[in-house]
């Protein structure tokens, strides 16, 4: 992962070395490898009794989805790990369903050892370097809020731009914040968290479901690198009236997977493991505001022919978990303006959703990485604001900051709400309804891909209404109606009318969010350019105005009624 923490990788580095110099001679390395099993034949373990290993949420889920269970989903085989932890001087850190395998920590004496055994197939070493930064934790607490629905731009603070752009302060007056949804946050550390106003109704109405640290394999995560307060903040803020994020009232897994003293291969396995932890407790979203392509030497970096879809370790982790009724939401990468200029893994999977970033204005902005694939296919998927995003430092500070880190987890909010506005979508097909909804969804392209998502328009998909090609008022700049969000007390809005549709009846029908028809205008044939459409009964959110006639299309534009 790629964040300014200059300073302390300084300091790291000059901890590494003196350790090195302090290690006696002929002392042996001990590192972390990644090994591979040969098969799961006498597994324990059945998929006709998938409960002892799968919660009954992560089950729901694929039943949900019509996901069947796999030979990959089953636990690895105990005996072959009971092989690997009898050799002495290994330590099994993990073991991993899905590529049937198990990190071990040994020497490369213990390695070779190790890999002569039987039910060993190969081999991979997954760190070069030595000792890590020790960081001291961060005290426990919590810090009252004040709960109520969101609503004005005042509510959300200076969030209220990236909440605004892609329609979620709109999902969040229909009624969807993420309640019942749960989203797992990968991350470097999370200071803060626990003692911030802003986040005090995680504690107050326990939707902070669990908490692990897969780097040192205990419950430390309110300390290390606060890059992921920053990036949950945009998601679970909490704090009307100082800032709100896209999905407020979720429920929240924080898993620290990044280790901020190096950048190696072995924090692409802890991503590995925490995206089977998440698929064992059955949730829904990931969220990794994470990247990877190049490494502390001496491990070797990767190349963009390499970001296929298949290769990269975090990559691969990532296609399993959308395979299995996850939706993993990625960061793009911010390489757009350098040498590198692509995605960074897991970026290039398969099946998931991957953010760009643009500015408050929808422009892309310079430093969000760019597709294709190494394999040709269109990334990013979306875009959503990066560059001067808002978020809550651990202090309880507002700041501003660019970076896909955040535009990926203010995606990942809207895509929270709209599932849970249809449950019965597949992660597949949220994706699908957000691409339909973006700005360019006509003319995708690999620099911010479909566009900005919008909730409104996502919503009219799913209803079968048709869209206009872009969210702007009008079609073809030939309709207009205006004002437009049309402002609360307002009476009317006006309906500009091309001469074409002057000369016949038109019949107006207003769709909610949801699709449910609201009401039905009938207008005659008249020469009027200026029609008045009545707004006093329309309760705040979005809606579709669709204009029929009589031997040709109808015309749809969109409508807020604030």
């Amino acid at each position: 992962m790629r964040i300014l923490i200059l300073l302390v990788m300084a300091c790291w580095s000059f901890t590494n070395r003196a350790a090195a110099a302090l290690r006696p001679p002929g002392v042996p390395t001990v590192r972390k490898h990644l090994v591979y099993l040969r098969d799961k034949a006498n597994t324990p373990y059945s998929l006709s009794a998938p409960q002892r290993f799968l919660t009954a949420r992560a089950l729901e889920r694929r039943t949900r989805q019509g996901i069947a269970l796999q030979p990959r989903d089953l636990p690895v085989d105990p005996v072959y790990v009971e092989q690997v932890q009898s050799v002495s001087g290994a330590k099994v850190w993990y073991t991993s369903r899905w590529f049937n395998a198990v990190v071990v920590e040994c020497d490369s004496a213990t390695l070779a050892v190790v890999q002569a055994l039987p039910c060993v197939r190969s081999a991979r070493t997954l760190n070069r370097s030595g000792v890590g930064v020790v960081v001291s934790p961060v005290g426990e607490g919590s810090a009252p809020t004040v709960a109520r629905p969101a609503g004005t731009r005042a509510d959300y603070g200076r969030a209220y731009a990236q909440t605004h752009q892609i329609g979620a302060d709109v999902m969040h007056d229909a009624g969807f914040r993420g309640e019942g949804m749960q989203i797992a946050v990968f991350d470097g550390g999370f200071p803060g968290v626990n003692t911030g106003a802003v986040f005090a109704s995680l504690y107050q109405e326990n939707r902070l479901a669990s908490v692990y640290n897969f780097v040192g394999r205990d419950q430390n995560v309110y300390q290390y690198d606060n890059h992921g307060t920053l990036v949950l903040s945009t998601m679970a803020g909490n704090q009307p009236g100082v800032f709100i994020g896209t999905a407020p009232q979720a429920t929240y897994h924080l898993f620290v997977t990044e280790d901020v003293a190096s950048e190696q291969p072995v924090e692409e396995v802890n991503w590995l493991i925490a995206a089977e932890r998440a698929d064992s407790l059955g949730i829904d979203i990931i969220n990794s505001s994470l990247g990877y392509n190049t490494f502390d030497a001496p491990s070797v970096d990767y190349t963009y022919a390499e970001l296929d879809g298949r290769t990269a370790l975090s990559t691969r982790a990532a296609t399993v978990a959308a395979r299995v009724g996850m939706l993993v939401v990625s960061s793009a990468g911010n390489e757009g303006n350098n040498r590198w200029r692509y995605l960074t893994a897991p970026a290039d999977a398969d099946s998931i959703l991957t953010v760009g970033a643009v500015d408050s204005l929808g422009a892309r902005a310079n430093f969000s990485s760019i597709g294709p694939t190494a394999d040709n296919r269109l990334k990013p998927n979306v875009s959503a604001m990066g560059r001067q995003a808002a978020f809550v430092y651990p202090s309880g500070a507002i700041g501003r900051g660019n970076g896909t880190s955040f535009s990926s987890p203010i995606t990942a909010g809207l895509a929270a709400g709209f599932w849970q506005a249809h449950p019965t979508l597949t992660a597949q097909q949220v994706i699908e309804y957000l691409q339909r909804s973006a700005s360019q969804a006509t003319t995708p392209d690999t620099l911010l891909g479909y566009g900005i998502p919008n909730f409104g328009r996502a919503q009219q998909a799913v209803a079968g209404i048709p869209l206009p090609t872009a969210p702007t008022v009008g079609v073809g700049n030939r309709v207009q109606l205006y004002p437009n969000p049309v402002p609360a007390g307002t009476a009317a809005c006006t309906l500009q009318l091309p001469a074409e549709l002057r000369s016949q009846p038109l019949e107006v029908r207003l769709y909610d969010v949801r699709g449910a028809l609201v009401t039905t205008l009938l207008l005659p044939a008249s020469n009027a350019a200026i029609v008045q459409l009545p707004t006093t009964a329309l309760r705040p959110g979005v809606y579709s105005c669709r204009l029929g006639r009589s031997g040709g299309p109808p015309y749809t534009l969109r409508l807020i009624r604030l």
